[in-house]
């Protein structure tokens, strides 16, 4: 059966689709507005800086715990690395602890993830343990300051300040870590197995450790070099980046830098992002994992 056609006038349209588009305007800027509030807040601090305005901020002291009991900054709190990582369950050292576990360690110290920090060490004796402190804050998703002691240990005995030595018992007030993991900071061995040319890898161990066995494709800068001068602060940021430069490194693809277990490259990785640079990736696993990798 045919139907006559009819003229139809257009309905008018409603205010409802102008409002759920502001709706949607409004979530989206919501989102980018929390995506930058949320970023690491990284940057560096003097001794003099931090001796002035002390009672500011949560210190940690990233040297093996011996160090920090011969003598270390009023108030810091042990945080080596070599305690809070691990054999994993696949064979894997100096795995870092679950995210979830490094919270209730960090609410046992008092920290919540609003609590402004102060990392520091001494490069050499820590491994880079303070520049691994810094990326572990950072993945956890920390959104309070964080601040590396510019030349660390070395440069708070140059201006003659002040040391305790011994354990110090400082009251310790309730706490409640929140993680909100930044995936961008760390690659998994799987996806640096798969990128396949995707990410530009420095491999940040010692020449040794080099010579015995690398990941395809690597590029090798000893992560001594990431730091200078005797009180051995991160390279600023132009000499930095005439380093990379200098090795052939592609910083328009995303960087990955990696050692044995992810302390050394943790350091590199600081001192790469307070350089200005993208994002870098710290392989957590390093070559601890990339040698357990499936299929090997």
């Amino acid at each position: 059966m045919l139907v006559a056609a009819t003229s139809v006038r257009p309905a008018k349209p409603s205010g409802l689709p102008r409002v759920i588009g502001a709706i949607v305007l409004i979530a989206a800027v919501t989102i980018a507005c929390s995506s930058v509030a949320m970023a690491a807040d990284l940057g560096l601090i003097d001794a003099a800086t931090l001796k002035g305005s002390s009672a500011k901020w949560v210190v940690l002291d990233a040297r093996p715990k011996s160090d920090w009991e011969a003598g270390h900054l009023p108030g810091a709190i042990p945080f080596s690395w070599e305690n809070y990582t691990r054999t994993d369950a696949k064979g894997v050292k100096y795995s870092s602890f679950p995210p979830q576990e490094l919270a209730v360690a960090l609410a046992g110290l008092g920290i919540d993830e609003k609590s402004p920090v102060v990392v520091y060490g001494d490069a050499d004796k820590s491994w880079g343990g303070e520049g691994y402190d810094v990326w572990l804050l950072s993945w956890l998703g920390h959104r309070g300051p964080i601040r590396l002691l510019n030349g660390g240990i070395q440069a708070w005995r140059g201006q003659n300040l002040p040391l305790v030595r011994g354990a110090e018992r400082p009251a310790v007030p309730k706490a409640r870590y929140r993680v909100g993991l930044k995936p961008q900071y760390q690659i998994s061995t799987e996806d640096v197995q798969n990128g396949k040319g995707a990410y530009t890898l420095v491999d940040v161990r010692s020449t040794f450790e080099w010579i015995r066995g690398r990941i395809p494709g690597a590029v090798h800068i000893p992560w001594e070099d990431f730091y200078t001068g005797r009180d051995r602060h991160p390279l600023p940021p132009a000499e930095l980046k005439k380093l990379l430069a200098k090795h052939g490194v592609d910083t328009s693809k995303p960087v990955v830098y990696y050692c044995l277990g992810g302390i050394r490259s943790g350091y590199a990785w600081t001192a790469h992002q307070l350089a200005g640079l993208p994002d870098a990736h710290n392989f957590k696993g390093g070559w601890a994992a990339w040698e357990k990798r499936s299929g090997q």
